[in-house]
């Protein structure tokens, strides 16, 4: 079924129902037209080990370089190898609830485009709306991330710059901006807008580069781990292993951001499923090492939360290894906000595309192939807020939209397995119901701890997007507009067979 040629239903089989049936709100995204809608102007360039490598720009990053320690210190011990695995198990139910979707829709858009085809236009909606705001805040995040370990350089090398582009303002005496956050947010959109090929080279360099650098610094921590520093090895109990489990959690889900990009992988549904899984098992080896290594060469209470890897190879002597790992850390950290700014252009581009949004942003650059319309605001929109507001404040907007992505998600795979068993899958998430339970429950738990304040933030966004919906997206909606052809269409068959 394509597109361009709905199927007109036989005369007296009109499209019924109100605002909140399958053919108002509700209306589905038809599943089977999303593969021909990507000659809309995306080019297929991404093979598998390029979007593996864009998967592993999210997944590995901050959690090698901050959050291993930082578990490690505040909740586990040297249980935090378990809060890791608990974590990753966790995310990997929801990858392959990822994987079936993205072997099934090889389309743009990830959680939205999923949860658009399974539960209805308004869900798709709602995490779209949602993803816009979360992916914008996690690059913001990063960026800050970024800029602070770039501080640490120049000092090291000593090069002292004005206190007032340092940091937001409140951060510091005298901070106004963080420019060099914000700097990179534009630095990124600007590589974006250069053409998927030549973005997924130079993310695909630099991830290949970040893993030389952990790699470098896990052989070398190696020689220098004491056994005794394991024990106890749950000074917590096991209750801080899990505990520390939801925030290693948030180190670990960096495939979705991949998915975003189905269009612009060639063999799309055989090469996305493989991409998702290979990332994950890759990330799951990586952070297993690290934790083991971290924890072999310091003591859990000794462990420096700012700089946990830089505090533990210092303990051992290697402290000259320090800007290795700052700079395996900016580099680290910067693919995980590419990854991220080129899930949001994308979601973006899709939401116009189907008519959510207005559809000046769904045309592409004529010559480069990327939604540049798009990505260029996405891009001052991040750099506004990595600019200007305290890390603390960015990374509360992220926590609760990527959980509730992954919550429809899980839903969504259940629901078309019920609803649509007849559609090929390249790739079938195993133990269906099971394994999608596990990915809602995690997510659920992790969403139910979440600060009060994230849920004012989320709540008040949520209800500005439903006010966005109602006045634009229902009535431009691309299915409500081909509703309407088919009414008309059935209108004039009447009026001509009454005639």
């Amino acid at each position: 079924m394509s597109r361009s040629t709905p199927v007109i239903p036989r005369e007296g089989t009109a499209p019924s129902g109100g605002l909140f049936s399958r053919q108002g709100i509700f209306r589905l995204k038809p599943v089977d037209s999303s593969e021909e809608e990507s000659t809309g102007g995306l080019r297929r360039t991404m093979g598998l080990w390029q979007l593996v490598a864009l998967s592993l720009g999210g997944l590995v990053g901050a959690g090698v370089f901050s959050l291993a320690g930082v578990v490690a210190h505040d909740d586990a011990g040297p249980g935090v190898m378990i809060s890791f695995l608990v974590a990753i198990i966790a995310s990997t139910a929801a990858a392959l609830c990822y994987a079936e979707f993205a072997g099934m829709i090889p389309k743009a858009g990830s959680a939205y485009t999923y949860s658009y085809a399974a539960l209805g236009e308004i869900v798709g909606w709602a995490i779209g709306w949602d993803l816009l705001l979360e992916y914008t805040a996690i690059v913001a995040v990063v960026a800050i991330a970024v800029s602070g370990y770039f501080s640490y350089i120049l000092e090291r090398i000593g090069v002292d710059l004005p206190s007032w582009m340092l940091g937001a303002p409140g951060t510091g005496p005298g901070h106004k901006v963080d420019l060099f956050a914000a700097v990179l947010c534009l630095l990124l959109a600007f590589v974006l807008s250069r053409g998927t090929k030549e973005s997924a080279r130079f993310e695909t360099v630099l991830v290949v580069v970040k893993l030389g650098i952990v790699a470098l610094v896990v052989i070398a921590g190696a020689f220098h781990i004491s056994v005794g520093n394991y024990t106890p090895f749950l000074p917590f109990g096991i209750g801080g292993a899990f505990t520390g489990a939801a925030t290693a959690f948030f180190a670990v889900y960096g495939y979705d951001a991949m998915s975003a990009a189905a269009e612009e992988s060639a063999e799309a549904r055989k090469v996305l499923p493989k991409a998702i899984v290979i990332s994950l098992a890759i990330a799951t080896v990586v952070y297993l090492l690290v934790c083991v290594v971290l924890l072999g060469m310091q003591n859990y209470r000794d462990i420096d939360t700012k700089s946990p890897f830089s505090s533990a190879l210092g303990a051992v002597g290697l402290g000259g290894l320090g800007i290795v790992v700052a700079v395996g850390a900016i580099i680290g950290i910067t693919t995980s906000a590419f990854a991220n700014m080129l899930a949001v252009s994308r979601v973006w581009y899709s939401m116009s595309r189907d008519g959510l949004l207005p559809r000046y942003f769904a045309k592409n650059h004529a010559k480069r192939h990327v939604p540049t319309r798009v990505i260029w605001p996405v891009g001052i929109g991040s750099a506004f807020i990595a600019g200007f507001l305290p890390i603390r404040e960015a990374a509360d907007l992220t926590n609760i939209g990527i959980l509730a992505a992954f919550t429809v998600v899980a839903i969504s795979v259940v629901v078309l397995r019920k609803t649509r068993p007849d559609l090929p899958r390249s790739f079938r998430t195993p133990l269906v119901p099971l394994v999608p339970a596990i990915g809602v429950a995690f997510s659920l738990w992790l969403i139910a701890n979440l600060d009060w304040i994230t849920w004012v933030r989320f709540a008040g966004w949520m209800a500005l997007g439903l006010i966005v919906y109602f006045m634009f997206g229902v009535r431009h909606s691309e299915e409500n507009q081909l509703r309407a052809a088919v009414e008309d269409e059935l209108s004039e068959r009447s009026e001509g067979s009454s005639s």
